[in-house]
């Protein structure tokens, strides 16, 4: 394995995916949210950093260009187990979660099959850009359950009524209920619109590695 800056950037990235579950272990809540948004939002940077600093140096290896999808789905798929493991289980977070992890592991059994014709699925812009989009979407998802815990917290011990009818702006607001409230709504908002988003580019380029395998999955009689 070559050794050079853009390589190491991508084992990074690997290595940060897991350790985005290993901050809900040893912290509590917000600050493994904080450092969960933290970690994520660097190590998805790097997927760029990488990338451009692999072609601008000619650096571009075998080995790179095998870790790096592998990084980004590793980042994606634990991401969204953490982020699903601490919902409500809504439908309208748990369905596209759902699409995405399907086509992330399909895609990679058709590359594993394909073998050595593999690079017949080569990263098209399209999934360049669904890859962006998912990770933008879980960065906001990240940044919305730091939103409704600050929330949770200042809620404690409040008298419902009290909460209520600050909530529809009488009175004052010295605990910052109604900020707090509003960007817990507008990113959850966002992020499930983007997380959707990502859903659908993910069937579109899962649909297109499909055609694109069909020719080297039938049997030859």
């Amino acid at each position: 394995m070559t050794w050079n800056l853009p390589n190491i950037l991508t084992i990074l990235r690997l290595l940060a995916a897991p350790g985005l579950a290993v901050m809900f272990l040893y912290f509590q809540r917000p600050y493994a949210d904080w450092f969960a948004l933290l970690l994520f939002v660097s190590a998805s940077l790097t997927d760029w950093v990488d990338g451009y600093l692999a072609r601008a140096w000619k650096q571009e290896t075998k080995i790179g260009a095998m870790l790096d999808p592998i990084a980004d789905k590793a980042m994606v798929i634990i991401a969204l187990m953490v982020i699903v493991g601490f919902s409500s289980m809504s439908p309208w977070l748990v369905l596209p979660a759902t699409v995405i992890l399907f086509r992330e592991v399909f895609v990679s059994g058709l590359r594993e099959y394909l073998g050595d014709t593999a690079g017949t699925l080569k990263v098209t812009n399209l999934a360049k850009w669904k890859t962006t989009t998912q990770m933008v979407a879980i960065a906001v998802l990240f940044l919305q359950g730091i939103f409704e815990h600050y929330l949770g917290l200042s809620l404690a011990g409040l008298d419902p009524q009290v909460v209520a009818e600050t909530l529809a702006g009488g009175g004052a607001d010295p605990n910052g209920l109604r900020w707090k409230a509003t960007a817990m709504e507008w990113a959850e908002r966002a992020g499930l619109w983007l997380l959707w988003l990502a859903a659908a580019l993910t069937l579109v380029t899962g649909m297109d590695y499909l055609r694109k395998a069909l020719p080297f999955l039938k049997e030859v009689r």
